[in-house]
């Protein structure tokens, strides 16, 4: 199942990427394995996958420390200050960096462990109360704070779009994510790269390709549908 699901999704990527004229090498599928087991981690492997996604810091822990060869860990979920110490030096890439607080902690863990940790500005472009991410009329702010870090390097933005039966209805939202980082890499701001767009999951990740998206993140159309009560 998991080895015909993930070629599905990459002849999506193709067919995305196809419509819109790009490469299909400049979009990074990232596979969500949260709640899923190592040992379909390490099916996945064995195909090529080498980026994976986890909501949960123990989790992360827990595979990073078990997986039978070195892969890379993309933390997406919400990051308490209190786990980044957990984090800061298995994580290739922390998309979910809402606040100079989280941030200020982060290059604070950072500089103990000696490491330069990757991370992405979440954005609520759909400005809905349930979801984390900071207001894009606030990212500037943001940035100019977080330029100074030695220990911490934006990499670019990520978004988590609503969730709709039509992802038509998220277009807009992934067209004024891309602007947002392209307007941010105009003003080329000292150590803020916006080489990475991290949007689209597995209901829009079509779509979201189509607007600019560089990485996607995709459990359940790899996995398949996730059982939350074990």
């Amino acid at each position: 199942m998991l080895k015909e699901n993930l070629k599905n999704v990459q002849d999506n990527i193709a067919e995305a990427c196809m419509k819109v004229k790009r490469n299909p090498e400049e979009v990074t599928l990232v596979a969500v394995s949260k709640t899923k087991p190592l040992s379909d981690i390490e099916e996945l492997m064995t195909y090529g996958v080498t980026e994976y996604g986890e909501n949960k810091v123990q989790e992360l822990c827990d595979k990073f420390e078990n997986v039978s060869k070195p892969v890379h860990w993309h933390l997406i979920g919400h990051l308490q200050t209190n786990k980044v110490k957990y984090i800061v030096d298995k994580a290739c890439l922390i998309h979910s960096v809402d606040s100079v607080h989280l941030a200020r902690e982060i290059e604070k863990q950072a500089e103990k462990k000696n490491v330069v940790a990757n991370i992405l500005i979440q954005v609520n472009i759909a400005h809905e109360e349930t979801k984390f991410g900071i207001d894009e009329k606030n990212i500037y702010d943001i940035l100019d704070e977080i330029k100074s870090f030695k220990h911490i390097k934006v990499k670019g933005l990520m978004t988590i779009a609503p969730f709709v039966e039509n992802p038509e209805e998220n277009r807009d939202y992934f067209r004024k994510m891309h602007q947002l980082l392209l307007d941010i890499k105009s003003k080329n701001i000292d150590n803020i790269d916006m080489s990475i767009l991290s949007m689209g999951m597995t209901n829009d990740y079509m779509v979201a390709i189509e607007e600019g998206a560089t990485m996607v993140r995709v459990g359940t159309g790899i996995f398949g549908e996730r059982n939350y009560n074990i």
